[in-house]
């Protein structure tokens, strides 16, 4: 009998959730079940802002503050006001919660090879191959698509580390100042908007889409972090942005590119964007395209 995708994932979360132990208030053999060893994970040799943490646990603040005051009350971290900004909270391991950790590290070492040790090489080649598969794919799922402000500091930062990129790659350097840079203004409603991917809150790319009044809808500054490529978020923001210019009415959907972003113009032709003469004066630009996109 077929398997419905939404079965097969319910399947595959009870199978890795019995088989690693996580169903257990004793995780891995210690005194404390797998959200308080998760977290000691998280919190690594330099500590960490306690809202950081959250957001890279993807934990309410209720939630997190009480698995923090048990590890705190078991004297395995201290959580303290940043001295730079009593607002942030900071978590550190004590000596205590190191000694934990490497335990925690030990018998995590234990139940994976627990998991391969039945299995022939073939089989534990291909499961540790399907596991880097799922772990990719889950990781693309987790990322979210957020319009913000250009202003907004995770936009900035995006444009930043992309200009940074492109003085690198291109043979003439990359200034700015000489780019048709489209205004903060062209990337707000109504007249745009401006996305940022993050992953577990942090930002790692960004894109803007211009919608100009009885012209064709302009995608700009298209940037994905490098540790996040491979994850299909070029593709995403080109379909995010495509189905948000036929929502606003428009028919056709317009970028420019430069020669030396081979895999961006690959990107661009295998969306189905064909190539036009040029319809605007960017310095840096050496390949214009156009797609017909139906109105939503």
């Amino acid at each position: 009998m077929d398997v419905s995708p939404i079965n097969q994932v319910r399947r595959f979360n009870r199978t890795v959730t019995e088989r690693v132990g996580v169903l257990h208030d004793h995780y891995l053999g210690r005194d404390r079940p797998i959200g308080e060893a998760r977290l000691l994970w998280e919190i690594g040799d330099r500590g960490q802002d306690v809202r950081r943490l959250r957001e890279r646990l993807g934990l309410d603040s209720g939630y997190a503050s009480r698995l923090l005051r048990a590890l705190e009350s078991d004297g395995l971290v201290t959580v303290e006001p940043h001295p730079e900004d009593r607002r942030v909270r900071t978590v550190r391991l004590t000596d205590a919660g190191r000694a934990e950790r490497a335990t925690l590290d030990r018998r995590s070492d234990e139940l994976a090879g627990s998991l391969l040790e039945p299995l022939n090489a073939a089989q534990r080649a291909r499961l540790v191959a399907a596991m880097a598969e799922v772990d990719r794919l889950l990781t693309a799922a987790t990322v979210t698509l957020d319009p913000v402000d250009p202003d907004h500091p995770d936009a900035r930062h995006c444009l930043r580390s992309y200009f940074t990129e492109l003085r690198e790659l291109f043979d003439t350097g990359f200034d700015p100042a000489r780019s048709l840079l489209p205004d903060a203004g062209e990337l707000r409603p109504p007249r745009g908007l401006f996305l940022v991917a993050r992953l577990h809150g942090e930002p790692v790319g960004c894109a803007g889409l211009k919608l100009p009044p009885g012209a064709p809808a302009e995608i700009k500054r298209m940037w994905v972090a490098p540790h996040t490529r491979g994850l299909g978020l070029a593709r995403r923001f080109l379909t995010e942005l495509e189905a948000r210019a036929a929502r606003h009415g428009c028919d056709v959907l317009r970028l420019d590119t430069n020669k030396a972003l081979d895999a961006a113009i690959g990107l661009y032709h295998s969306a189905g964007f064909q190539e036009v003469p040029a319809f605007n004066d960017e310095p840096y630009a050496h390949h214009w395209f156009e797609k017909r996109i139906a109105q939503g």
